[in-house]
């Protein structure tokens, strides 16, 4: 599969053999080493977010680090930070003070923040609130056993530096929690879009793609454990470019796509997320040639409206964003839109509001993560623009668009009974051990009685009988 790609030529197979025997891939996983510390992570935020929680918890496991789901008996604590809402910093202030008192109960635990809030709030937490001992931002996580055992001799552990380069391409993740069917594979980091509303780029710097082959030597391996879904993540997916040192050829996300696709058949793939000036007719096509590519595209509109588009500088406005849609369903019928919704962004007007309930209703998102705006300090809007939309309007608003997005998906998942779908079977569902739960390829919750001698891993057929607006039931089809 490499032969036929310029841009992949250049370095041979032998670069990729190396990977699967060992150099980058081949690491025995921590948890079967005895670990004389003991670490506990907890996770908020985005996919991006429990992705790098588990390469903290490989670095960690190199330097002697053994998981733990106990708090108490953890040795290190770390948090891993969101900082897109406000929510996630409340609930983040609120963590580490039950950490601090775990820290009281037993002397000598360290507390480390994590991730996104790492650089903007290092100095409130280090010195204002003493509530950690450590700050560690995304690009500095090879550093953190250095950091952590400057701690244990009482300096306060901090380095919240942006690199152009670090992808942690080099290390095997540790799955955390992990099913054994699903896994998230991080192809690249950073972004460069300035949307004014977001602190992404300044939290997690700027783009960089990883190795073509890291990635897929990582699908590969992850396939030949056991997994058979993948989840191709980054800020803005479809803005990987990957430059091939030895050839200077430029590889696409449509191209990688295909080749992360090739590992096997029965590996299916997924990405997350991508931006809508992005995402190409030579990615709408791949999805439509390669079965194992699931039809489903998280595209994030915003705003329904052209003005506030401008305003939260997006790059496109209300009409391009509708023929993008138009384009997808053209190319693949049978795929599922889900979306991110800000309501209540500064100036927002009434009348704007309903163009973006329009925007909900003509682009039939099967689901949507649906938000009124806080203002994060230090991104454009806080700085140039004024939060002057009321808190009472923007919960009003926000429920006029959570109710109409979930009456599309009932509307959608009604349309779905009677039909057959393949799922992928992750587990039991969480009501009740006599039922299984998967996804099809649509990213749809799918429930189904347990029959036959089927495990999690496995591909089955399932006709929907029933649906919410949330999910699929349905019975197993023998074959």
């Amino acid at each position: 599969m490499y032969d036929d790609n310029p841009t992949l030529r250049g370095m041979g197979d032998k670069v990729v053999n190396e990977a699967l025997q060992g150099q980058v891939y081949g690491a025995p996983e921590v948890l079967d080493r005895p670990a004389a510390r003991q670490f506990y992570i907890e996770s908020y935020g985005c996919q991006m977010n429990f992705s790098d929680s588990e390469i903290v918890a490989s670095i960690l496991g190199e330097a002697g680090y053994g998981p733990t789901r106990d708090l108490e008996a953890a040795d290190l604590i770390l948090i891993n930070t969101c900082s897109i809402r406000e929510k996630a910093e409340d609930t983040v202030r609120k963590r580490l003070r039950v950490f601090d008192k775990v820290k009281r109960r037993r002397p000598g635990t360290l507390v480390g923040v994590l991730g996104c809030m790492a650089e903007r709030l290092k100095a409130k937490f280090l010195e204002e609130e003493k509530l950690v001992d450590l700050v560690v931002g995304p690009d500095a996580y090879r550093d953190l056993p250095n950091l952590v055992a400057g701690a244990e001799e009482g300096d306060k552990g901090v380095n919240v530096f942006l690199s152009r380069e670090e992808t942690y391409a080099d290390i095997n993740p540790l799955r955390l929690q992990s099913n054994g069917v699903t896994a998230f594979i991080s192809i690249m980091r950073g972004c460069d879009n300035m949307c004014s509303f977001c602190v992404v780029p300044y939290t997690r710097g700027r783009e960089r793609s990883r190795s073509a082959y890291s990635i897929v030597a990582e699908a590969t391996d992850l396939f030949d454990r056991g997994f058979r879904e993948v989840t191709l993540l980054g800020q803005n997916v479809d803005s990987y470019k990957w430059v091939n040192p030895e050839s200077a050829g430029v590889l696409t996300f449509a191209e990688l796509l295909r080749l992360t696709a090739a590992v096997h058949p029965d590996l299916r793939i997924r990405f997350s997320t991508s931006h809508p000036k992005d995402i190409t007719d030579e990615v709408l096509y791949a999805m439509r040639d390669h079965r194992n590519i699931c039809k489903y595209i998280h595209l994030p509109v915003q705003s329904g409206n052209s003005r506030i588009l401008e305003l939260m500088n997006r790059t496109y406005d209300r009409e391009w964003y509708l023929r993008k849609i138009d384009r997808i369903y053209e190319i693949l019928p049978d795929c599922a839109i889900s979306s991110d919704v800000i309501t209540g962004f500064c100036t927002e007007t009434d009348e704007e509001h309903r163009e973006t309930l329009s925007m909900i209703d003509y682009a039939r998102y099967s689901m949507s993560y649906m938000f009124y705006y806080s203002e994060r300090p230090g991104t454009p809007a806080a700085r140039k623009l004024t939060d002057d939309v009321p808190l009472a309007v923007k919960k009003r608003r926000l429920q006029e668009i959570i109710d109409l997005q979930t009456g599309i998906s009932h509307e959608l998942n009604q349309c779905d009974i009677g039909k057959t779908f393949r799922v992928l079977i992750e587990g039991e569902s969480k009501r009740s051990a006599m039922d299984w739960k998967g996804r099809n390829s649509q990213n749809k919750m799918v429930i189904f009685a347990k029959t036959g001698h089927h495990q999690p891993g496995n591909y089955v057929n399932v006709r929907i009988t029933e649906a919410t607006s949330a999910t699929l039931l349905g019975e197993l089809l023998e074959a």
